[in-house]
């Protein structure tokens, strides 16, 4: 398999702030990672430099074999699909949906003079029934539930045909209902052999979908573990990655996690 990417003592620093401390990586085309680690762990700064948003102050990082210093990001960007909050709130709300998805061809937000061939339009209808939001398609942004959204980012993500997909906290702000409704998605993602890489991030191991192959800790910019994901998402492991003693339960495919009892073992 094919490496898309790869980080060799990755480290970011901001000031006097190491937001990331010599990161060592690899993601395979055929894995499915996900990151989990407290608030201010550096999980959203390790996705910038993948998504290749940020250069790191030191280390390599390298992303669908290529170099971040030694390449145009502006070529590197289209091949990578990204989610993120900051990417949500530039979508101008009057956005009918159809649009939101087809502008991701241009790599712009917000329609304006671009042309759309019928295939481009194809694409993104396509991946709006995959996704379970075909009835969407000629709904405004601003309508649209949190987790009618979330599914809209990821076609919009997906429609360039990555060949890295990357999620930052997919779920944050849903609710019980929209969170297994994403979940369910992304298993189905996860799952599809024609799929690209993906890593998404999270703080909770409830979040992680069914189908996910390796998973990455995080604590103060360092990595706790990684690899695949029946050797890190381990009892021990997680406590030390969130500072303080946890129970971890695995059951139909999904973990759960709560702080363990004072009174337990």
């Amino acid at each position: 398999m094919t490496a898309v990417l790869e980080f060799a003592g990755v480290t970011v620093r901001r000031g006097a702030a190491t937001l990331l401390d010599s990161v060592d990586w690899t993601v395979e085309e055929d894995e499915r990672w996900v990151i989990l680690g407290p608030n201010g762990a550096g999980k959203t700064t390790l996705m910038q430099v993948a998504g290749a948003q940020i250069h790191p102050t030191s280390g390599v990082a390298g992303i669908l074999d290529e170099v971040l210093g030694t390449v145009d990001v502006f070529e590197l960007r289209p091949r990578i699909g990204l989610t993120s909050a900051a990417i949500a709130e530039r979508i101008p709300r009057e956005e009918k949906v159809r649009d939101v998805v087809v502008t991701a061809s241009y790599g712009v937000v917000g329609r304006w003079r671009e042309q759309y061939d019928a295939l481009d339009h194809g694409r993104a209808e396509q991946l709006l029934n995959e996704l379970g939001a075909q009835s969407l398609l000629d709904r405004t942004f601003g309508t649209l539930s949190e987790g009618e959204r979330k599914r809209v980012q990821i076609a919009r993500a997906l429609m360039t045909d990555p060949e890295l997909l990357l999620l930052d906290e997919p779920a944050a702000g849903l609710d019980l209902g929209g969170r297994e409704d994403l979940v369910s998605t992304l298993s189905v993602l996860a799952q599809d052999e024609f799929a690209p890489a993906t890593v998404l991030i999270s703080h909770h191991v409830e979040e992680i979908p069914p189908g996910f192959t390796h998973a990455l800790l995080l604590r103060e910019g360092k990595v706790v573990a990684a690899g695949p994901m029946e050797r890190v998402i381990t009892e021990e492991l997680l406590s030390a990655t969130f500072g303080m003693r946890l129970t971890l339960h695995h059951e139909d495919r999904r973990y759960s996690a709560r702080r363990r009892s004072r009174h337990s073992g």
